[in-house]
């Protein structure tokens, strides 16, 4: 590649932004990178917005490419299945692969924000600018403007990139401009974090296991932390009696929580206070079309195609959007123009994939994981993979733990389970068949 081009823009120092520094830098190019906060990694924390992410293959592959993944996971935990908190009774372990070994890894947002930003701005000709807000951008030559502590400043792109999340500002500016269209479908849920501290200088729970307390309309689940804490986030609804608004005093919580989560009141000492002062956030899915204008504006990561969290996707998905970004610079020979277009086609499908099935996890995981029914199935899949290795293989296993498309995963599920449905279907008709000849030779006789 040449060097001494104009910088690539990206917008949004989050995890995609960074990532795509680091790739882009990879390429030969020069890169400015444009935050609306400040430097995260000598900013205070916003308390109760750290979302623990859980780390699993394509996010992994992404970071192999660019000599990352070793660093990043030191501070990772691995998590091997899930552990069931019913209201009475002990928790029940649930793995997530069939031979137990494999995990997702739970790490902090903020520890891998602060790793990516640390490795893009090592990396020659790569800038950031923190306390930059976008309020404006032609989209057909590629200007700039920022709000910033300072006042208004103008920059100018060949490329601008909106890596800036769900509430993209980029995004905002194509749908000033007429550019593209957009639907926000949130759910009528929200969430709210709590913390387990360490209990005696040690985990208060299984560190190895992602917890989840299913409670049919609701749930909380906590994931564990390099200083032996938990974090804790409650999904709940919105509206009505068992809204986030509904416990208004001390005591309610304490009796809510009481009721609902027992094991929880002697871990959580902080829970009152947690709870009366970390804020409420949303959730939803959001889709737009196009992701870019003019082959000189692209978007991607949660500003293209932000999902639930409920399948621990969102921050993998906008990896391999950035890996496969790099795959189309390659395949374009850097025609951005070309480039843009091809990256739309190939990932919208699979993101779209990805975000149904996110939604469908959350049922998953709020109403029947704590299922005979839903356990018996699974332990019968987990059967199915040992006994047909590489022939039979889960969704949870092909989403998390390799980089088969998302969109290929759900054409094979449904192919795996129309080959078994017919498998049980002849199994069934023979038994039948056997029955009947036995049973007519016992009349004849």
């Amino acid at each position: 590649m040449s060097t001494g081009r104009d910088e690539i823009a990206v917008v949004g120092a989050g995890l995609a932004g960074c990532l795509l520094a680091c790739f882009l830098a990879r390429r030969g190019y020069r890169v400015a990178l444009y935050e609306r906060r400040p430097d995260p990694r000598t900013g205070r924390v916003e308390r109760g917005r750290s979302i623990n992410l859980a780390l699993s293959e394509r996010g992994l592959d992404a970071l192999r490419r660019i000599g990352l993944d070793e660093q990043v996971m030191a501070d990772a935990l691995p998590m091997r299945g899930r552990m069931i908190h019913p209201v009475a009774g002990e928790p029940q372990f649930q793995s997530y692969s069939a031979t137990g070994d494999r995990a997702i890894n739970s790490i902090s947002r903020g520890a891998l924000n602060n790793a990516l930003l640390d490795a893009a701005t090592a990396l020659p000709g790569v800038r950031i600018a923190f306390d930059h807000r976008l309020v404006g951008l032609d989209p057909a030559s590629g200007e700039m403007t920022f709000e910033t502590p300072r006042g208004k400043v103008t920059a100018s792109a060949p490329v601008v990139l909106g890596a800036d999340g769900a509430g993209s500002a980029v995004r905002g500016q194509l749908l000033a401009h007429g550019l593209l269209t957009e639907s926000l479908d949130f759910l009528d849920y929200g969430y709210k974090e709590l913390t387990i501290p360490p209990l005696g200088g040690d985990f208060a729970l299984e560190p190895d296991a992602l917890h989840i307390w299913p409670r049919g309309t609701s749930m909380m689940i906590a994931l564990p932390n390099p200083d032996r804490s938990f974090t804790c986030t409650l999904f709940w609804p919105t509206h009505g009696t068992a809204a986030f608004a509904s416990l208004g005093s001390p005591a309610a919580i304490e009796r809510h929580f009481a009721e609902q989560y027992p094991d929880l009141i002697p871990l959580a000492p902080n829970l009152v206070d947690d709870y009366q002062h970390n804020p409420v956030g949303v959730l939803g899915t959001v889709r737009c079309a196009p992701w870019q204008a003019n082959g000189v504006v692209g978007l991607l990561g949660d500003a293209a195609h932000a999902i639930v969290p409920f399948y621990g996707q969102g921050a993998n998905c906008a990896f391999e959007d950035v890996v496969e970004l790099d795959r189309c610079l390659d395949d374009c020979d850097d025609d951005w123009a070309a480039a843009l277009p091809l990256f739309e086609r190939r990932r919208q499908q699979n993101v779209e994939a990805i975000a149904q099935m996110a939604l469908a996890n959350f049922v998953e995981m709020r109403d029947k994981v704590a299922s005979p029914l839903f356990q018996l199935g699974r332990r019968v899949e987990h059967a199915l993979e040992r006994a047909l290795p590489g022939r039979y293989v889960s969704r949870y296993e092909l989403v998390s733990f390799s980089t088969t498309p998302y969109a290929e995963v759900v054409r094979r599920v449904r192919r795996q389970h129309q080959v078994l449905g017919a498998v049980a279907a002849g199994a069934a008709a023979l038994l039948a068949g056997a029955v009947g000849t036995v049973l007519s030779r016992g009349r004849r006789r």
